[in-house]
């Protein structure tokens, strides 16, 4: 059994078998006990600056006199006026304070304003999420409506009991005049690591679902040149039928292509932002499902709260992009429908050239003919010249010859050699043409 074990062990690991184990232990739950207050700050700051966001987080380090980290994708440490959590995503950081404590207003003296205000005002990226919760234990004030009205708007108050009443959380999903939204666990007898938990999820769910919203304002912004577009295909579908002639129908491709490209261009704009959309609303409605609501009379739960004022927004996205995507199609079949028409335009126009070649072949073969014949009657006529001045001088040496019936006999003679000899000069030069077409480059070696 040892043999096994060392044989085992003994073996090279993978370079990513570490990585890969430490995922599953990523962005760890702390645990919390009450009474509590945190704060949680999520700055946009892009894909590409992880090395701003982790030299921010070294500062702070040094600021506490904590050594700083090795790079990585979160951290958490206490630096003893309260405990910070720290965790890099794909396109933005979330930073988390947390203060135990007694407090009489759950939303004054917040976790937040423990951390150094220098190095607050020089977090990188946008603030895009902000949001002060507390969580107070059980025993506390849980809360009268009058208590809960001065620290939430009416109109908006979400509230559930969670964990089989173990907890009652408040919200309305609004950002107050400190520049904060608010989350407030009251009643709590929720285990440290239970209510650690709960909180994340809470924090999570506020954190994804303003990234999700990221897609809405684009929405809103290419609605016009969407219908601008849909506009155009529409007039050029209408016309399909109607296209005569070349011309028209390559003015048609030509403003096919126009529409096509506007059309890659919000698909390359717009493409991972609803993607991101997509996986930022599915991860809002599973920490939504994980919390367990248990309806409080009178008053709407998170996940109704989202249900009702959340997802109309992302139907709106999803079909954005489903509209991007026909569209994409429609231009698609309508090009090819009009490269279609331009082909067969062309062979028609190529057909014709071809037979109108042919006529002139069949003309210049017949013209050929004639001027053979012609030119064969042309040398008979000047060979009879040469033969008859050849028998007249023949007469005047002494011969005697008749000129005029010699010449005559000797015309149907002169007639074929002449037929024979252009003939034989067509063949010799035919064989000239196709050996220097078998040769490369058409040329005699």
């Amino acid at each position: 059994m040892r043999e096994i074990s060392n044989s085992v062990t003994s073996r090279a690991d993978h370079e990513l078998r570490l990585a890969l184990a430490g995922e599953v232990h990523a962005r760890p739950v702390h645990a919390l006990r009450g009474p509590q207050r945190g704060s949680h700050l999520a700055m946009l700051s892009g894909e590409a600056d992880f090395d701003a966001d982790f030299a921010h987080l070294q500062e702070i380090c040094r600021l506490h006199g904590v050594a700083p980290p090795m790079p990585a994708k979160h951290f958490s440490a206490d630096f003893g006026s309260f405990l910070f959590k720290w965790e890099r995503h794909g396109e933005f950081c979330t930073y988390s304070f947390f203060r135990p404590g007694d407090f009489a207003h759950p939303f004054e003296d917040t976790a937040l304003s423990y951390a150094p205000s220098e190095w607050l005002d020089s977090l990188p990226g946008q603030r895009l999420v902000a949001v002060h919760l507390a969580l107070e234990p059980a025993g506390m004030d849980t809360g009268s409506s009058d208590r809960i009205a001065r620290y939430f708007h009416e109109d908006s108050l979400a509230a559930s009991r969670l964990s089989g009443g173990a907890a009652t959380v408040w919200t309305d999903f609004r950002i107050h005049a400190d520049g904060f939204s608010r989350i407030l666990i009251t009643g709590s007898s929720l285990e440290p690591m239970q209510a650690g938990r709960v909180v994340q999820r809470l924090l999570e769910i506020e954190t994804y679902r303003m990234t999700a919203l990221l897609a809405l304002p684009l929405v809103q912004e290419l609605a016009p040149q969407i219908r601008q577009i849909q506009a155009g295909m529409s007039e050029i579908t209408a016309r399909l039928p109607l296209v005569e002639g070349l011309d028209e129908t390559r003015d048609m491709l030509t403003r096919l292509s126009q529409l096509w490209a506007e059309v890659e261009e919000i698909t390359a704009r717009t493409s991972f932002r609803f993607d991101a959309t997509r996986a930022y609303y599915e991860l809002v409605q599973r920490r939504t499902q994980r919390l367990r609501e248990e309806r409080i009379e009178g008053l709407q739960t998170i996940g109704e709260f989202l249900d009702l004022r959340l997802a109309p927004a992302m139907a709106t996205c999803a079909a954005t992009s489903t509209r991007i995507e026909t569209l994409a199609r429609r231009l698609e079949r309508a090009s090819s429908l009009l490269s279609t028409q331009v082909n067969v335009a062309l062979e028609g126009q190529n057909r014709d050239l071809l037979a109108n070649m042919d006529q002139r072949a069949a003309m210049q073969s017949r013209l050929q003919r004639i001027l053979e014949v012609i030119s064969i009657c042309a040398l008979t006529y000047y060979l009879s010249v040469l033969l008859g001045m050849a028998l007249r001088g023949l007469n005047r040496s002494g011969f005697t010859i008749d000129v005029e019936l010699m010449n005559g006999l000797a015309i149907p003679f002169m007639f074929a050699l002449t037929w024979l000899g252009l003939r034989w000069a067509r063949r010799a030069m035919t064989r000239v043409d196709e050996g220097m077409s078998r040769r490369p480059g058409g040329r005699l070696n």
